[in-house]
């Protein structure tokens, strides 16, 4: 089967419909484009996000299952909750976004690449400028050692990658961003697809169908505040 290409002169073009994305690789829907921001915003309120790596054009998937948390359904193991209770960690919101995607952007130890390009970094950054991109830091006496960043759309909090330099990081980050969230009425945190890490806070795997009506329906009403900077726990 050819996948579709998108025409990166036109932002506002239709993506196709996700029911025909690839079953393998699981979720792979279309090529090319560009990585503006209104067709950024246009993917994910469809269930589309892009993912590639360096010297590939952008790829855009909608995989099924689709990893999903639930905020009420956060699950705090109990070594966990002990390092929450130790206040070990500053967690701040939107306070170093570039720093953020930087460190997220570094290859894991078994990896030799990223697919964080240049282009993705710029095109989260203009986000981040505009509202709609965010990120949670976790401090350790004054150095940023965890973290992640994610878009925000209506009640829906559409995370992207997650780093950590010091063990439980980004962990304590993830629960507090999803207690905030919760304060906010947020319904829904994407997380795209398994990893054992996410599933262990509760993270569950949905069919896209169902993903596809639930991001339709929260995405379209607003939170009960959007002041993220002004957070500090």
């Amino acid at each position: 089967m050819q996948l579709p290409i998108l025409d990166p002169s036109n932002p506002e073009q239709d993506f196709p419909a996700i029911e025909t994305a690839l079953t393998d690789p699981d979720g792979l829907l279309a090529i090319g484009g560009c990585l503006s921001s209104q067709r950024i915003i246009n993917a994910y309120k469809q269930g589309i996000f892009p993912w590639y790596s360096p010297g590939e054009p952008v790829l855009w998937w909608s995989p099924d299952p689709r990893l999903v948390l639930f905020p009420e359904h956060l699950k705090v193991s109990r070594s966990l909750g002990k390092t929450i209770r130790k206040d070990l960690f500053k967690v701040t919101y939107d306070q170093a976004f570039p720093q953020v995607m930087q460190y997220c952007a570094a290859p894991r130890d078994d990896e030799s690449g990223t697919w964080i390009t240049e282009e993705m970094y710029l095109a989260y950054t203009e986000l981040h400028q505009q509202g709609v991109a965010h990120s949670i830091e976790a401090w350790f006496e004054g150095e940023l050692v965890g973290g992640l960043y994610g878009i925000a759309i209506g009640q829906v909090f559409f995370g992207e990658s997650m780093f950590h330099k010091k063990t439980n990081a980004s962990k304590v980050a993830f629960c507090f961003l999803v207690q905030q969230l919760s304060a906010w009425n947020y319904q829904l945190i994407d997380c795209q697809v398994h990893t054992n890490h996410l599933s262990s806070l509760g993270a569950e795997e949905i069919e896209r169908k169902e993903f596809s009506r639930l991001i339709k329906q929260y995405c379209a009403i607003q939170p009960s505040n959007t002041a993220w900077n002004q957070i500090a726990l």
